[in-house]
């Protein structure tokens, strides 16, 4: 059983999931943290077979004597193709994309979703389901008709269904033969002046157009090339272009295990994870994509009163993210709470800082880019870097955002130091040699503190905390981010550790020990992704490309991941797409992929 075998489309405006049978589970309007006009996922319904009449929040086609379905993505685009079998033979195919193409000299991307359905076999019957929702399931909208569409009135957006279909069909519900294919477009409130028809063709066309080139020019490995293209499409539907912010995954609330109450809005941007997006971009030499990331970022620091930065900001650089429960929505599978908003926000990690850092250092370094990092943006970051000097020492929620246990985190101290030492490197590209020696005085400091702190010589490993004796997966990265070598023999002894605690089967927790909400159940996808990359820096390398087989194989039918996995029953737990696992996935394949001189 894997509820999130779930098929996602967009077009870095919007995003909606859609799952293996055809049906639309969730879409927020007009932007990824908007309302969730279609949110069936979190509303007790997912995976039953008679939803009844009463159900909201989903948008599908039943087909009569329903037997089974079929699912894929067009190859290298973000288009999604479903087909229907009923008992009898018959067959429809549902074609589903939002409209994403160069036009006029821009990008059109409209808050658009396409569905073409078409009978590939016999004469299949259907009925069609289009039942939005508004306030998080509270209210069904208001609807209104016309000749050749249907218009839904919510409160913070009308959507406006233009269809060649009969509309009487559609609004009633009732089942029809179906003999020619039909086209909805279901978008922003605005009449359609072209074909019903052969605007559909035409948006498809141009779409499929857009994401062939787009993939065209990614710099991929050799081998795993599938699984990378797919991983760098999802990372781009997770990109919300207006602002360049790239959110950490679709919904908000699938729990990252069963009944766990670790049910979390990620509809927002994280800081955390912006280094490691920015390293994967330029792996793949998304440059566009990531040189907008960037600047949300740079938006973000210069935004910051004294250097201080939050964990995590809103799509359009939104400070409070009040978090809320949604009395009107059940939960994924009926396991509330449905949470708005994420009180992270509030939150003090002094990890970021060094991310927010280490991500605005590409800025200084890549020619390719058109937006070069200059003295003021190094003003600007330095404010960021004083913040390091003073909080590389002091305690936090750390990286795994603990609500009620505050440490001197490892990690935390790692990437304050990784900031500082950045910031030298960064001063001595601008030919700024007395900032360079500061910042690189600094750092020397930082990192003989954190060895003398972290490293326990009795366990032979860095723990998670100053003077503690846990591990956690974020010590995987201290070889990454430059702070020890990975021939290090106290690196050894850390991988080492984490092994004997942390790794159950092919997969790795974050942490095994007891947190705000009891001790974890699932295996976190990420951690398992630096595992892998630990293990192949430290030569490694067969029991590495081992796990990461396995992790392809823990994807779903759809080529996706999402935050967490049980390592038992390998389903999959937690919000979705997980950008961070994808961004993951992505990084672990370079490391390890054949050179393409070697491959042949």
């Amino acid at each position: 059983m894997n509820d999130l075998n779930l098929g996602a489309i967009g077009n870095s405006t919007f995003g909606a999931l859609i799952d293996k049978g055809g049906r639309v589970v969730w879409a927020c309007f007009p932007r990824f943290d908007g309302d969730p006009l279609f949110c069936h996922l979190l509303n007790d319904g997912n995976g039953k077979k008679d939803d009844g009449e009463s159900d909201t929040g989903f948008f599908d086609f039943q087909i009569e004597n329903f037997s089974r379905s079929e699912q894929h993505y067009l190859h290298n685009t973000a288009i999604l193709v479903t087909t229907l079998f009923d008992s009898d033979g018959a067959a429809l195919e549902i074609t589903d994309f939002a409209p994403r193409f160069k036009e006029r000299g821009r990008v059109f991307r409209p808050v658009l979703m396409i569905r073409r359905v078409r009978p590939i076999s016999g004469h299949p019957r259907v009925r069609v389901r289009l039942r939005p929702s508004h306030s998080y399931n509270a209210e069904r909208p208001q609807c209104t008709r016309g000749s050749n569409h249907i218009r839904y009135v919510a409160p913070h957006i009308t959507l406006r269904c233009t269809t060649d279909a009969p509309v009487s069909f559609i609004d009633n519900e009732v089942p029809f033969v179906l003999e020619e294919p039909f086209t909805m477009l279901l978008g922003a409130d605005e009449s359609l002046n072209t074909p019903i028809g052969e605007t559909g063709r035409q948006f498809f066309d141009k779409t499929r157009d857009y994401w062939e080139e787009w993939s065209r020019y990614l710099a991929i490995p050799f081998e795993w090339q599938e699984a990378v293209i797919r991983s760098a499409i999802t990372l781009k539907l997770c990109h919300f272009e207006e602002s360049g912010a790239i959110i950490a995954a679709m919904p908000t609330s699938v729990p990252e295990a069963p009944g766990s109450g670790r049910n979390w809005d990620y509809r927002y941007c994280w800081l955390r994870d912006a280094y490691f997006v920015i390293q994967s971009l330029n792996r793949l030499g998304a440059t566009k994509t990531m040189e907008e990331y960037l600047s949300y970022i740079t938006n973000i620091v210069a935004g910051a009163e004294d250097g201080h930065l939050q964990p995590v900001y809103g799509i359009a650089l939104e400070k409070r993210l009040i978090e809320t429960e949604v009395p009107t929505l059940k939960g994924y599978r009926a396991m509330g709470p449905v949470r708005k908003g994420n009180q992270a926000y509030e939150h003090i990690q002094n990890d970021v800082y060094g991310s927010v850092i280490l991500a605005a250092t590409q800025a200084f370094f890549d020619e390719r880019l058109t937006r070069h990092g200059d003295i003021r943006l190094f003003e600007r970051l330095e404010k960021v870097g004083n913040r390091c000097l003073e909080l590389y020492d002091q305690p936090d929620a750390g990286l795994w955002e603990l609500r009620t246990m505050a440490k001197v985190h490892t990690y935390s101290s790692v990437m304050c130091w990784a900031g500082v030492d950045r910031l030298a490197k960064i001063a001595a590209r601008l030919n700024l040699p007395g900032r360079a020696k500061f910042w690189r005085g600094h750092a020397e400091t930082i990192h003989g503190v954190i060895l003398e702190k972290s490293f326990n010589t009795t366990l032979n490993t860095f723990t998670e905390s100053f003077a503690g004796e846990d591990v956690d997966g974020s010590l995987l990265l201290l070889m990454e981010l430059g702070f020890i070598e990975p021939e290090d023999p106290r690196f050894l002894g850390t991988v080492d550790a984490i092994d004997r605690h942390l790794k159950k089967g092919m997969h790795l927790f974050r942490y095994a020990t007891e947190d705000d909400f009891g001790f974890p159940q699932t295996a976190f996808n990420i951690c398992t992704f630096w595992y892998i990359d630990a293990l192949a820096a430290i030569g490694r390398e067969t029991e590495a490309r081992e796990m990461f087989e396995n992790m392809l194989n823990s994807r779903n039918t759809l080529g996706l991941l999402s935050e967490d996995i049980d390592p038992k029953t390998g389903e999959l737990w937690g919000n979705y797409p997980q950008t961070y696992s994808m961004v993951g996935l992505i990084n672990s394949a370079m490391r390890l992929s054949k050179s393409w001189r070697d491959a042949f």
